[in-house]
């Protein structure tokens, strides 16, 4: 991915639901103009969602879902419809395809409901309306067209892009925290588990924000640092570093730098920062036995001293000194019971949306079970946790 690829998660995500054989994927295809989705007369064509990032226009960056059909049967068709509803979850648009012919039906009125209750932008969109007799008249949230004539195609997406999620408020990941002219050092170490010649991609967006902040940002490895700092000749404003490698960054940097975490202003810019850190305090009353579930946005191919499988267990069971049990979900996985659970400790979420994010914010408070992310516990743990929050005063009571 280049640095000027918008990133999935920081996309608008639109998703299809409907019933079976309401013409959802031929409605996609209409709006996208592409075979995106499969199209046939049979019922349950779509049996997993299907997802495209594209640009969109009036809309701009956006990820399509076409999601299998919600009134779905048998075993499988309730794996199907599972996953429909995780879908809902990451949602910021909701389109709502019906039958025209057939009108609403109680499955449609039901997935409206949850749409609704979730507080997601909608359009109910009554397709195959080249089937109707006469004119048929929209209320306020719907829209008539035909996805086979085209009908509508154009009125749709302006609807669409009418109901794009507004974002004025949200943080930059660094950008707010410094000031043009200024130098940034990025620690990043080379990452096993990354694609060869990539950086990982909060590290590409942290690029990206500095230089748009006409700052300069210089990335070195971690055992390259304290050369650095002694070669530059003028302090950096900021060093934010890999979480892995947090304990020896801290050391290596004066304390008259400020010094924080690609983990920790990602969960600021996800909007989860204040959770995160109240939540890692909940590692002081582990005991033997308690199960903690780490939560990883994306999936990948994991390597021998994986971060999330392999070392943040490893430093949990040697700070704590408990015989604590790990279970790990990963990409759209989530489990909706999280009683099993003493707490979660979740990735930074670069490749989730921030409804998504918010999401599981809410099933953990919902529930009672702390939930915090991967930099906030090695920090916690290394004892530097205060040290790298300094960058945000408004947190000074929460780790007081």
């Amino acid at each position: 991915m280049g640095l000027n690829d918008t990133p999935s998660g920081e996309r608008v995500h639109i998703g299809f639901f409907g019933r079976r054989n309401a013409g959802k994927s031929s409605v996609v295809n209409a709006v996208t103009g592409q075979d995106l989705a499969i199209v046939s007369d049979t019922k349950g064509t779509t049996t997993d969602p299907v997802y495209k990032a594209m640009e969109l226009l009036p809309l701009g960056p956006v990820m399509i879902i076409d999601t299998p059909g919600f009134d779905d049967s048998g075993a499988l068709g309730e794996l199907r419809i599972r996953k429909t509803r995780q879908v809902l979850n990451k949602t910021d648009i909701a389109v709502l395809v019906v039958d025209a012919a057939e009108g609403m039906t109680t499955a449609d009125r039901e997935l409206l409901l949850r749409i609704t209750e979730k507080e997601i932008p909608h359009v109910v969109v009554f397709n195959k309306t080249d089937l109707l007799e006469g004119p048929a008249v929209a209320a306020a949230d719907e829209i008539y067209v035909s996805a086979l004539k085209k009908q509508g195609i154009v009125e749709l997406k302006e609807r669409l892009g009418s109901l794009v999620p507004q974002k004025e408020g949200k943080l930059a990941l660094v950008g707010d925290l410094i000031h043009p002219s200024d130098f940034v050092i990025l620690v990043v170490p080379i990452d096993k588990a990354a694609p060869k010649g990539r950086l990982i991609l909060p590290q590409q967006q942290t690029i990206r924000d500095i230089l748009e902040a006409d700052a300069a940002a210089i990335v070195v490895k971690e055992y390259e640092l304290r050369y650095t700092l002694l070669q530059l000749g003028k302090k950096p404003a900021l060093v934010i570093t890999d979480s892995q490698v947090f304990s020896k960054v801290s050391a290596d940097t004066p304390t008259d730098i400020p010094l924080t975490s690609f983990s920790i202003l990602m969960a600021r810019h996800k909007g989860w920062l204040d959770t995160a850190v109240r939540g890692v305090t909940a590692v002081e009353q582990l005991r033997d036995g308690d199960t903690i579930l780490i939560a990883e946005g994306c999936t990948h191919h994991r390597q021998c001293d994986d971060i999330g499988t392999v070392k943040i267990p490893r430093w949990l069971r040697n700070y704590t000194g408990k015989d604590v049990h790990i279970q790990t979900v990963s990409g759209m996985e989530f489990p909706d019971d999280l009683s099993p659970y003493a707490m979660i400790i979740h990735c930074g979420g670069c490749m989730l949306n921030e409804r998504e994010l918010r999401y599981r914010m809410k099933c953990a408070g919902d529930q009672h079970i702390p939930i915090t992310n991967y930099g906030i516990t090695i920090a916690y743990m290394q004892g530097i946790l205060k040290r790298s929050l300094e960058v945000f005063p408004y947190l000074a009571d929460i780790i007081s």
